[in-house]
């Protein structure tokens, strides 16, 4: 096995899981782990910072190598609750739509369903940083993803899931970023690697104790929101996104 590997991993709630297991599976004294949101993690694997990241994945297509290392993603198949359009008004009324900075993925997902699913084209304003918050309301709404989505919901009375308007729009799972390596990794790495994935999804409860004030329910979140296996079905909602994303 290689000495070390350098694993980016996002730090948001959905990923709580997978690194409660990297930390404490025995493998991953061969591995060093940082974590930022994803759009960093997601330079860092593009500029060889990092080795494997968990990365939105429409960065995939940038890599000149890519590997999907892993059996596990963020993923929903319906409502997912961290990723949505907020604003005052409903969607249509909406003439400017900033688009959050943390996630390359969820960004053009919107520009996707506001395009196919939506039909509208309002003014689409990539943020910079999270002063955009303050500018959602009046005629302009905004994209917010992870936990910060959860406080965005107490003060926007219009919420548009990103999860549920895919579903809707093309009848499948969505995959909003995965584990994925710049280079081929060692198969006995991998094969721990993904015992470490699954050994922290099977101790949930651990995650959830270890969270004594959640923005939302975990337990719901967990089990109902987000769908962890990259099955065929949620490929299948990849490669599609990919597709489209082409077209753009």
């Amino acid at each position: 096995m290689e000495t070390e590997i350098r694993i980016g991993a996002v730090s948001y709630l959905n990923t709580l899981p997978l690194l409660h297991g990297l930390r404490n599976h025995p493998a991953m004294r061969h591995a060093s782990v940082t974590t930022d949101y994803p759009a960093r993690i997601a330079e860092a694997l593009l500029h060889g910072h990092i080795d494997l990241g968990f990365v939105p994945v429409a960065v995939i297509p940038r890599l000149s190598d890519p590997h999907l290392v892993s059996d596990v993603c963020i993923g929903c198949d319906g409502p997912v609750a961290s990723v949505a359009i907020f604003g005052d008004r409903p969607i249509e009324d909406m003439h400017t739509i900033w688009l959050d900075y943390q996630s390359r993925t969820s960004a053009v997902l919107s520009r996707i369903l506001l395009r196919d699913h939506w039909r509208l084209y309002p003014q689409i304003r990539p943020a910079h940083d999270e002063g955009y918050l303050n500018q959602i309301g009046g005629d302009a709404g905004g994209l917010v993803i992870g936990d910060r989505a959860f406080r965005q919901a107490g003060r926007s009375p219009y919420m548009y899931d990103l999860g549920q308007a895919w579903k809707e729009h093309t009848g499948l799972p969505f995959v909003f970023a995965t584990w994925v390596a710049n280079r081929p990794l060692d198969p006995h790495f991998i094969a721990a690697f993904n015992e470490a994935n699954a050994a922290g999804l099977r101790d949930m409860d651990t995650v959830i104790r270890s969270q004594p004030d959640p923005p939302c329910n975990l337990r719901r979140y967990y089990t109902e929101n987000m769908s962890y296996p990259l099955d065929d079905r949620k490929r299948e909602g990849l490669n599609r996104f990919l597709h489209l994303l082409a077209s753009l």
